[in-house]
């Protein structure tokens, strides 16, 4: 039985993780969003700004012990409290890596002082986080600058206590 390893992510290995984010948009979001939108949205070049979150933030990874590779990801937006950027590689969805990362963040919010956890959820991971607990506020429109454009999407919330 394999061994994974929940841990801080660092500065140096943002490349990896913008690989991971990628890979999971592209397979998830496949039906979701028009090809050149969702191809604008996962550039194989990394914004700086990915770095800087990683830097700023409590940004979680979860490693694949036997190939000591990341998985799995998520931060939490310490500026808005917002829970972000949870991906599992796709050949690695469903094994509840996800549901690992998730609670990590909510014990940061909870360490910071929030009451409730909200996340902005692509609508193809609605049906994941309503299992998580999480309620579907409303529909919106999302305004991407890496895609140039709305992506819809749905604003959850899970109460923290």
């Amino acid at each position: 039985m394999s061994m994974i390893q929940l841990r801080l992510a660092e500065p140096q290995e943002a490349k990896r993780l913008w690989y991971l984010r990628n890979q999971a948009l592209r397979f998830g979001c496949e039906n979701v969003y028009p090809s050149e939108i969702l191809a604008a949205w996962t550039p194989d070049e990394m914004p700086e700004g990915y770095r800087q979150a990683i830097i700023d933030n409590p940004f979680y990874v979860i490693d694949y012990q036997e190939y000591n590779i990341p998985v799995a990801s998520g931060f939490l937006d310490v500026k808005t409290g917002f829970a972000e950027a949870i991906f599992t590689l796709p050949e690695y969805m469903g094994k509840g890596y996800a549901g690992l990362i998730l609670k990590q963040l909510k014990h940061e919010a909870i360490k910071r002082g929030q009451s409730k956890l909200f996340l902005d959820a692509t609508p193809n991971a609605v049906l994941f986080y309503l299992k998580q607990g999480f309620k579907a506020l409303e529909e919106r429109d999302y305004y991407s600058d890496l895609a140039k454009s709305n992506l819809h999407c749905y604003r959850m919330c899970i109460d923290l206590d």
